[in-house]
């Protein structure tokens, strides 16, 4: 199939030749089984989707990576690009949208994120008509560089937390046409809660722990101010493995697909809660938060807050780990994975927490 000859459409997907009855079949088997999610081929992207954006010939489409969302590695002969397509069940095209208006705006202000490519009808995503439902592709720029695994130091740590301030700063002036759930107590800890206690029933004293620690997390945080400046647009998921660096330091950032309206001490915590996880220095840590203040002034109050936030980005983390668990890989939810996750959050709770 020459894909230089296919025709660009707002919405992907064909019925063979005589089906159009709006359903989605097979050609000759019939309608087809019904599936909660499918592996988008490659070939087709290349076919279908990459045509829609100026990018010139594409020589390779991989798929690179699973997660919440699909990520295929695009290379043209000038360009390297990722392709993220969203799963049916995760976000929704508002969700989506406010996202990428989002890194639109960013990139206007000249702040390093990896940022969405506009197709030639001037859109920032597209719309696929997937077997299990509509999907979303959105082609993304290239951070340059790579993740720095196990050698992240004090330099990259202060430089992330410069730019997440600069990003909560610019933020200030966004004003988004389309809605997303912001990261309300409600949204992180209570449906979150919601989300666990029917996995831990049988284990009444640990559940009694966990609603412990949200209780007191909720108390500790409800009189934290929802205004500008401690009310910002969080990038939602601020650590190393979202940020490329290249030899010279310059970093871009990536995967901001857990964004919202939340307290801007909230990505302070979610980067100490990831590090933390994976073990990084306390020295480490504290050059984040250091090059953080050097932008924006902290205060007392949000400083004595993070520890109950850390905890609440462990229990939503915990959460949507669950959630995908349930939908695509049930076996690993047995006792360890429980127990493993609980004496993460005892961690969490320690007075000595910043220790470990």
């Amino acid at each position: 199939m020459d894909i230089g000859q296919q025709k660009s459409s707002s919405r992907l997907g064909r019925f063979p030749e005589g089906k159009t009855d709006g359903k989605i079949h097979s050609s000759g088997q019939g309608e087809l089984f019904p599936v909660i999610y499918s592996t988008l081929s490659p070939d087709a992207l290349v076919a279908l989707l990459l045509p829609h954006y100026e990018i010139g010939a594409v020589k390779n489409c991989q798929f690179w990576h699973w997660g919440l969302s699909d990520v295929y590695l695009v290379e043209t002969e000038a360009t390297p690009y990722i392709l993220r397509v969203s799963h049916h069940h995760w976000r929704s095209s508002e969700e989506i949208d406010f996202e990428l208006e989002l890194l639109d705006f960013w990139r206007q202000r000249q702040l390093p994120v990896a940022y969405p490519l506009r197709t030639k009808e001037g859109k920032l995503s597209v719309e696929i008509n997937a077997p299990e439902g509509t999907r979303y592709g959105v082609l993304f720029s290239y951070a340059l560089g790579r993740v720095p695994l196990g050698d992240f130091n004090s330099t990259q740590s202060h430089q992330l937390g410069q730019t997440v301030a600069q990003l909560h700063r610019a933020a200030e002036d966004f004003r988004p046409r389309t809605y997303r759930q912001p990261l309300t107590l409600e949204y992180l800890l209570e449906d979150s809660v919601k989300a666990l206690t029917p996995f831990l029933k049988h284990r009444s004293a640990d559940l009694s722990y966990l609603l412990e620690v949200s209780r007191q997390s909720e108390c500790q945080l409800r009189d934290l101010p929802q205004k500008p400046p401690f009310w910002s647009v969080c990038w939602g998921d601020p650590h190393s493995g979202n940020a490329h660096f290249t030899a010279d330091n310059q970093l871009t950032l990536f995967d901001f697909d857990q964004c919202g309206y939340g307290w801007r001490a909230f990505d302070i915590a979610k980067f100490l809660q990831v590090s933390l996880g994976t073990g990084l220095s306390k020295q480490v840590r504290e050059a984040f938060l250091v090059g953080y203040q050097a932008v924006c002034d902290i205060t007392a109050m949000e400083l004595a807050s993070l520890q109950a936030l850390t905890q609440t980005a462990h229990i939503w983390m915990w959460a949507i780990s669950l959630n995908a668990a349930k939908r695509f890989n049930w076996s690993c939810l047995d006792e360890r994975y429980f127990t493993h996750r609980l004496e993460q959050l005892k961690r969490l709770t320690s007075s000595q927490w910043q220790l470990f």
